[in-house]
């Protein structure tokens, strides 16, 4: 029965060139990674894996249930704690995701009475979340802020969240937070941030609510992820007290999930700790996607991503794998994961890359893009 219902839709993505497969890497891989999210290289930082070991031996491998039961240990209130007081909010929540995050603070919200107003480049669990929070949504242009503004004066609905990324995942663009808060304070409406690419990157590494003079204002809600610049795991829900009071309880993804496993809660800990003392680490993000971009051809991004389109999904694939033929691994995005529907290879810069690693990177990339165009 699987047989006939999936192999035609399998088929399907084969023809168009549209077929993910895993790929699994060895612990030890001598190539240099644009691919992964690790944006300030602190994944094999010896500080990092010696928090999360001693966090194994004192707590074991597992939370051991939800955090409403036995799931929240002092690591991650210490966490909590911690992230809040550097981004400039007043409490932060930890899930055991970034997807669970924003699944749980927008369906929390959400509801009959409550307006979605969503950017239509925004996140799969952000769009995910529209879809399970029963409320009416409304997705209007990148980045227009007229749009926003009109539906949340036409509305009738008491209360509007607007969904937004501060940096977006693949084009690496910035939202015009300033101005979507002031629309959103005007017609009594709530702004989400989405900082997964702006943790550690952006504002000096606060992010780039905290760099528009947002952070801790009642009508803006900020979520993180720590598996990308915290080099860790799980997600965080950050802002007012009353929020994460409702968060508590009323959040599913939160109430009914195991909580995050306490090693992770140290790593992030610790690597939160080594930003901290080494603030120059995102100024390295930005000098090494500078230098990406410059040699690709394509507008400096604000963010840690350099996403230079492609002809079609096959040619794609085909020079990520002449990339990583020549010890140089890209990522490779293709529709539905990019936004305005053109494939494109998807380089990630991080603060580790040495200048010698770029050069190669450049040279590859450069290579690769022209064999297949």
């Amino acid at each position: 029965m699987l047989e006939d219902w999936l192999s035609p839709k399998a088929a399907a993505l084969e023809s168009r060139g549209l077929t993910r497969r895993l790929r699994p890497r060895a612990a030890h891989e001598h190539l240099i990674d644009l691919a992964g999210n690790d944006y300030l290289g602190l994944a094999q930082d010896s500080r990092v894996i010696e928090a999360a070991a001693d966090a194994v031996c004192a707590w074991g491998t597992g939370s051991t249930a939800s955090r409403l039961v036995t799931g929240t240990t002092t690591l991650h209130e210490e966490l909590e704690s911690a992230l809040a007081a550097y981004v400039g909010q007043e409490s932060a929540l930890v899930f055991s995701s970034g997807y669970l995050a924003n699944l749980g603070v927008v369906t929390a919200l959400g509801g009959p009475g409550t307006l979605l107003v969503s950017d239509d480049h925004v996140h799969a669990s952000l769009v995910d979340a529209c879809r399970l929070s029963r409320s009416r949504v409304e997705v209007v242009p990148h980045n227009d802020v007229d749009a926003v503004t009109k539906i949340l004066a036409e509305r009738n609905e008491p209360h509007a969240l607007v969904l937004t990324e501060s940096v977006f995942s693949v084009l690496s663009d910035e939202a015009p937070l300033a101005a979507l808060a002031a629309t959103a304070a005007e017609h009594n409406a709530v702004l989400l941030v989405d900082e997964a690419h702006g943790l550690g990157v952006t504002g000096g590494g606060r992010g780039s609510v905290h760099a528009a003079g947002l952070a801790g204002l009642d009508h803006v809600i900020v979520t993180m992820t720590l598996s990308k610049a915290l080099a860790s795991q799980g997600g965080v829900v950050l802002g007012p007290q009353v929020l994460r009071d409702h968060l508590i309880n009323r959040a599913r993804p939160f109430i009914y999930d195991t909580g995050l496993n306490p090693a992770a809660c140290a790593a992030g800990f610790a690597a939160l700790q080594v930003l901290q003392a080494e603030p120059s680490r995102p100024d390295a993000i930005h000098a090494a996607t500078l230098r990406l971009a410059t040699a690709c051809g394509v507008p400096p991004a604000a963010g840690p991503v350099v996403s230079i389109p492609m002809p079609g999904p096959r040619e794609t694939v085909q020079a990520a794998d002449l990339c990583l033929s020549a010890g140089v691994r890209v990522g490779s995005f293709r529709p539905p994961s990019v936004p305005d529907g053109i494939s494109r290879l998807r380089l990630t810069a991080n603060a580790g890359l040495s200048d010698a690693d770029l050069d190669r990177a450049c040279a590859v990339i450069v290579d690769a893009i022209g064999q297949v165009s």
